[in-house]
């Protein structure tokens, strides 16, 4: 029944910190977009055939999750680059690795990843196939 995701949402406390790490440090594209009942204007993280939509803590859109909480989300991306091309890029932001590279297994195999966490604590694994 299930193809594809297509977007999730990311509720954040610290928009501009959020905004600056995945387009910074992450090289998503941030894309402004109108949408909703009644149609409001809204920002999304873009990269390859997805996006992440932002919602910043007490000014959701409608409808939301139930309980939208900064920091509630374990994320898994696969880079584009080798992971050791991710590390650099990483050190060069000053962003601290946490974890790894350790071998985890992903949706379609065996995965290296390097684990970091957002502005908002969220746990974001940046992975190559293994």
């Amino acid at each position: 029944m299930i193809d594809h995701l297509d977007h999730l949402v990311l509720t954040t406390a610290r928009r501009e910190a959020c905004i600056d790490f995945y387009t910074r440090v992450l090289g998503m594209r941030l894309e402004t977009f109108v949408g909703g009942t009644p149609p409001v204007e809204r920002q999304a993280f873009i990269f390859g055939r997805q996006k992440i939509n932002l919602h910043v803590q007490g000014a959701e859109f409608e409808p939301k999750a139930h309980l939208p909480v900064p920091g509630s989300l374990d994320l898994c991306f696969i880079a584009s680059i080798p992971l050791q091309a991710v590390i650099a890029r990483l050190a060069d932001c000053g962003w601290p690795v946490i974890e790894g590279p350790v071998l985890r297994t992903g949706a379609t195999g065996k995965i290296r990843s390097v684990y970091v966490r957002d502005p908002d604590h969220n746990l974001i694994e940046l992975s190559e196939p293994a």
